[in-house]
């Protein structure tokens, strides 16, 4: 394990100089709202936070078109590691008042100083009409363990997809969270980075499922099937590499709240099922608010 952390460190980024953690106060949670420069603190607590996306993006893929969203989540963590969650999105420009509601959770657990992890299920509520590429999905299992190597910190993440589509992912992301050693407007602020290399490996057999719940739709979505059991759908079943991207996260910290605006390039390959998928650059902008 110490030589396979240490080829993706190669692999992904240079050395940089350590940086002290100061104590955080957020609560675990990968979708939407919660930002990537968070971590979980024993403590009871109730977050909240509204986002800003530019696009909806779904394990590496996303819609035909762009889908701005915004959306809003709240997270209860107990003392012992357990917590619950909710969160509602709304896609931009479309006319559900409300896309998407999702609720969960999950357990967090460190087994050492240096390795910790979370196990969560997830269950997603769609509106009849939403058409982000995610409303391909049901329920989903994640579970992410992360090991800091003082220098590098890597996460390895497994996600079951079963419902309306049934698919794996493996998603392997390298980071380093530095902090500032100097105050903004008073003595209790700072602002934090978390530049990141993520790699996504998986089944896309949601792609397939999207394009059947959205035949209606499938030229003016540039989609096409020649049947739900053809060549296409054998083709999504296969476990490839699906995408790796690069994102940088700037965050302004107090500490009750953060302020984060994060910028994503990502990158998809072994697109399947005609659709058209390419580069792309993903702008976020986070707010949430802890309680506790």
């Amino acid at each position: 394990m110490r030589y396979f952390g240490a080829l993706l460190f190669i692999i992904t980024c240079n050395a940089v100089n350590a940086a002290t953690l100061k104590p955080k106060l957020i609560a675990y949670r990968d979708d939407y709202a919660v930002a990537d420069t968070d971590s979980v603190v024993r403590k009871s607590s109730v977050s909240a936070g509204i986002s800003y996306g530019s696009d909806a993006l779904f394990f590496g893929r996303t819609g035909p078109i762009k889908y701005p969203f915004m959306s809003t989540d709240i997270i209860f963590n107990a003392k012992p590691g357990f917590f619950i969650y909710g969160s509602a999105v709304k896609v931009l420009g479309y006319k559900p008042l409300v896309d998407e509601i999702d609720i969960g959770g999950g357990y967090y657990y460190r087994l050492s100083k240096k390795f910790t992890g979370t196990i969560s299920y997830t269950r997603f509520f769609f509106n009849k009409e939403a058409t982000i590429i995610k409303s391909s999905a049901s329920n989903d299992i994640n579970w992410k363990n992360s090991y800091d190597w003082k220098y590098l910190k890597t996460s390895f993440t497994a996600d079951y997809l079963f419902g309306k589509s049934y698919d794996i992912f493996t998603t392997i992301t390298n980071s380093k969270y530095i902090e500032s050693s100097f105050n903004i407007f008073n003595d209790q602020d700072f602002l934090s980075i978390n530049p990141s290399v993520s790699l996504i490996f998986g089944t896309q057999n949601f792609v397939q499922r999207y394009a059947v719940d959205h035949d209606y739709r499938l030229e003016a979505d540039n989609i096409y099937i020649k049947n739900e059991n053809g060549r296409r759908a054998r083709a999504n079943a296969e476990f490839n590499m699906l995408n790796y991207s690069f994102k940088i996260p700037l965050a302004y910290n107090m500490p009750h709240y953060t302020l984060e605006a994060s910028y994503k390039y990502s990158i998809p390959v072994n697109v399947e099922g005609m659709l058209k998928n390419r580069r792309e650059s993903f702008f976020n902008f986070t707010f949430y608010y802890v309680f506790y």
